[in-house]
């Protein structure tokens, strides 16, 4: 696959007013597990292997666990994940899949039982974040090392 073209450098302001709302990701008091299970379920979902790399290296960095990384695409199946964190993943599902899922009902309650107002719009920032980035790493054919 080649590179399409760097956006930071074609458009800093762009990437800058992105990486901002990173920062505010980054420190709005989640979890950071948390933060990184949901890039990593919606960056499957996209197939973002750039975003993947990186989140699977930074999880695994913060102590996340070969299984729980590995059996993630499979959460719904597995006993590993927390209800907090399912809550978490299952809200990432609707929201990474909204033309699909319409954000249904069900989700919402999931999240609304373990999250708190706030929680649940960090989260969603978080979420859309996410989505930002696997669009514009897989729509420019970001690469990721290879090692």
């Amino acid at each position: 696959m080649t590179p399409r073209l760097n956006p930071h450098q074609a458009d800093p302001q762009a990437m800058r007013a992105v990486l901002a709302l990173q920062a505010y990701v980054d420190d709005c008091g989640l979890e950071h597990s948390l933060i990184e299970l949901v890039k990593i379920r919606a960056s499957q979902i996209n197939g973002c292997a750039y975003c993947l790399h990186m989140h699977t290296a930074d999880a695994r960095k913060h102590g996340e666990t070969e299984v729980r990384l590995h059996l993630l695409a499979a959460w719904r199946e597995s006993s590993l994940y927390s209800e907090r964190e399912r809550a978490a993943l299952a809200w990432t599902e609707a929201l990474t899949r909204l033309p699909d899922t319409q954000a249904p009902d069900a989700d919402y309650a999931l999240l609304n039982a373990h999250f708190s107002p706030a929680e649940q719009t960090r989260l969603t920032v978080a979420i859309c974040t996410i989505n930002t980035w696997n669009r514009i790493a897989v729509g420019f054919r970001s690469q990721h090392p290879r090692d």
